[in-house]
């Protein structure tokens, strides 16, 4: 397939003057092959073009058998074609009937033909066709020649997606799950409710011209488009609000995409190969997300959207129109919908007007879902299709509690929302009117309610709330957000802002929890069936001590003169604890040996979350100052269901006898060692959660901040004599749960939930 004279830029202005052409699009699709074919010395050149249900039908070819068109289709993944458009990324394959997904089908004649170069054919992300070239002779595809046929995909990406092929409507009601309602379920990433106008996040930048007139003239205008994309960077993270915390540590790592000569020089080298400047931003941007969706690096994948965030800024940049919609004067009450956005798009919006977002893509970890979360800004995720059948302005409802979308509601639908909202409104006010009161039981019992931490941001929650301490801060996020592992002066600046910001309030600080579903981008992943049950937290502590040797190196020094508290995570047995607690009394002799002062004192404890440990208990009891039970994790282990996994997660209930016996074990052990336990995790923010783990002997929860007023305001309801009493008889049960009877007990007994 060596390219004939003049190479791929003849190619390419062949090609735009048969786009041009007046004749109808299958007789230009038509000339789009044979050309193809000719100028690349292949002899098939093929186009598949996607239609509704993710099905690929053979459109136009040059080489195989005419009667095959229209008639020969495959589905996504079906077929080398069909892998192609399910991956969307390109294949070389200098033997292509040897490969397992090979596919015949006789009506082609394919038979004949050896080796494959496929690519997909993109259009605003999504792939919309494959483009194939065959020869008979086995031979492996130059990467000049696949970078090549992925720059004539992209040329004639608006003639395949174009109405004039396959109707619009046909892609996208076969893509709705749900397009016989105006509700749709999505992916719940931050809580809250939010009804407003539909604004799109990015002006629709559609790029007309894809083959350069004079690559010179493109190269100077993408030196002056990057210079103008760094200078809006820098003035978003000059900005008051963006000067500390983790919004600015994560537009640290967005600048640091900005600036990757790696990035750059391969935009100049698609310049030089014909494109103009905007479809060279745009053909690398597909070379992106191709190579970072097939990774199984989680992290590496949710970093997508910063780089698709970058690429689009730049695109608008070159096309003069460099805003978003936050540049333009936007409703009171709007929501934004997005594919995908880094978090330096959300943080340009003015938080007064924006009440929600819904984004086509998404994760729980992504970014912009941390941010959104520690803003308190509704977002849903994961909306597949729904987006494209927003129109703007169009009225939405998105509750990111329970993940749903509605478009243009009914007015009952809204006004029930209202009436929610209101509700949740006048909860937050007796919430707050309770902030500097007791949690104490109707029989004088006081319940000690601690916040969960991780961000910089969270922390004002501490007075909001009237929390009385940290009880669990994370340490893992500031690992979580950079390409490299924190500096040790970055450290000890972020745990000493922790502390300044509780005060006299006590924290506690949970070491590394990384590994397994929290991955960090300096260390290789490891590839693990289960990685829950792998190597992660105390485990990679204590097989890389210096990595918890430095983090709590600084944990002590920015507790210098000041009370701090310092917990492992998932400890299986009583050596692991002995090995962990001997680094810190490493650190604290190092101190000692160099004369500086340390902390005014020192509490070290761990985390319950293995069953096993729980089974230790009289041992480890004698070698710690305090223990926490972290539920999220022990209870899935105890139950042996994945909380992750729909299929499992409902499998069982905290409210079990079975679990109130287990727990109350822990904290009856405790209590009679002297031990404070804490609860931490999810459960204990829910109301008739917390008001079991109340009745089994607990004090001390802690509990996300949103959590502690609902809870405060049920334990101030609560007389805790008569609930002991009645856990008592319900945990020798045989019952799958007593949450109905728990409720029921509630009801009676006048206890706020």
């Amino acid at each position: 397939m060596t390219a004939t004279t003049g190479g791929p830029r003849v190619l390419l202005r062949r090609l735009r003057e048969v786009m041009a052409s007046a004749v109808s699009a299958d007789k230009r699709l038509d000339q789009v092959v044979r050309l193809i074919a000719g100028n690349m010395v292949s002899e098939v050149c093929s186009v598949y073009v996607a239609r509704g249900g993710e099905v690929l039908e053979l459109f136009a070819t040059e080489g195989l058998k005419k009667e095959a068109i229209h008639k020969t289709r495959l589905r996504f993944r079906e077929g080398l074609v069909g892998e192609i458009a399910a991956t969307g990324a390109p294949l070389n394959l200098s033997n292509a009937q040897s490969h397992p997904k090979f596919v015949y089908r006789p009506e082609t004649g394919e038979e004949i033909y050896h080796s494959l170069l496929g690519v997909p054919i993109l259009r605003g992300g999504r792939v919309v066709g494959v483009l194939v070239v065959q020869n008979r002779t086995q031979r492996h595809y130059s990467d000049d020649e696949a970078e090549a046929l992925q720059t004539v995909a992209m040329v004639i990406a608006e003639l395949v997606s174009s109405n004039e092929l396959v109707r619009p409507d046909e892609v996208t009601a076969a893509t709705l799950e749900r397009a016989a309602t105006p509700s749709f379920e999505v992916m719940a990433l931050a809580e809250g409710i939010a009804i407003g106008r539909a604004v799109f996040h990015e002006p629709i930048v559609e790029i007309l011209e894809h083959v350069a007139q004079d690559s010179g003239v493109e190269r100077d205008r993408l030196v002056t488009a990057f210079a103008a994309l760094h200078q809006q960077i820098d003035n978003l993270m000059a900005a008051e609000d963006m000067k500390s915390g983790e919004h600015r540590e994560i537009l640290d790592v967005y600048k640091m995409f900005a600036s990757d000569v790696g990035w750059r020089q391969r935009i100049l080298e698609a310049v030089d190969s014909g494109l103009t400047a905007e479809a060279a931003v745009e053909r690398v941007q597909v070379e992106n997300r191709a190579r970072l969706q097939s990774t199984p690096d989680p992290y590496l994948r949710e970093r997508l959207s910063d780089l698709d965030d970058l690429s689009n800024r730049l695109i608008r940049h070159l096309m003069g129109r460099a805003d978003t919609s936050a540049s333009e004067n936007l409703p009171d009450d709007f929501i934004l919908l997005a594919r995908s956005m880094g978090p330096a798009d959300l943080l340009e919006y003015d938080r007064s007007k924006l009440r929600g977002v819904i984004l086509q893509e998404g994760s729980h970890t992504s970014h912009v879902t941390i941010v959104a979360r520690a803003l308190g800004i509704p977002l849903v995720g994961q909306a597949g299709g729904i987006i494209e059948r927003v129109a703007s302005g169009e009225q939405l409802i998105i509750d990111g509690d329970e993940g749903w979308i509605y478009l243009s509601p009914s007015a009952e639908i809204i006004q029930s929302y209202q009436e929610t909202l209101v509700a949740r409104t006048e909860r937050f006010a007796r919430y707050t009117a309770l902030r500097n009161e007791p949690a104490v039981t109707l029989d004088g019992v006081e319940i000690e309610l601690y916040m969960n931490a991780g961000l910089a941001i969270d922390l004002p929650h501490l007075e909001s709330t009237g929390a009385k301490g940290i009880g669990l801060f994370r340490t893992e996020f500031q690992f979580m957000v950079g390409a490299q592992m924190p500096r040790l002066e970055t450290q000890i600046e972020h745990y000493s802002e922790v502390l300044d910001a509780a005060g006299d309030r006590p924290v506690v600080f949970r070491t590394l929890d990384i590994g397994g579903d929290k991955p960090v981008a300096f260390m290789v992943p490891e590839d693990e069936e289960n990685p829950a049950l792998g190597w992660r937290a105390i485990r990679v502590a204590l097989d890389r001590p210096a990595l918890l040797r430095y983090q709590l190196r600084a944990l002590i020094q920015a507790a210098t003169g000041r009370a701090i508290s310092i917990m492992f995570p998932m400890i299986t047995e009583l050596a692991e604890f002995k090995a962990a607690r001997a680094i810190v009394d490493k650190e604290l002799e190092r101190r000692r040996k160099l004369g500086l002062e340390g902390p005014a004192s020192i509490r070290i404890g761990t985390m319950i979350e293995v069953p096993a440990l729980a089974w230790h208990l009289e041992p480890l009891l004698k070698h710690v100052d305090f223990v926490s039970i972290g539920s999220n994790d022990l209870l899935q282990f105890f139950f042996a269901a994945d909380r992750g996994n729909a299929k499992v997660s409902g499998r069982y209930d905290v409210l079990s006898p079975a679990a109130l016996s287990f727990l109350h074990h822990i904290i009856s052990t405790c209590d009679r060692h002297n031990v404070p336990v804490t609860f931490c995790g999810e459960l204990a923010g829910k109301t008739l959660e917390a008001m079991a783990l109340v009745g089994l002997g607990l004090r001390r929860l802690s509990i996300s901040p949103a959590g502690i007023g609902p809870v405060k305001t049920m334990v101030r309801s609560l007389k805790l004599a008569p609930l002991e009493a009645y856990l008592k008889d319900l945990m020798p049960l045989g019952e799958r749960s007593v949450r109905s009877r728990l409720m029921a007990f509630a009801h009676d007994h006048g206890v706020i939930l």
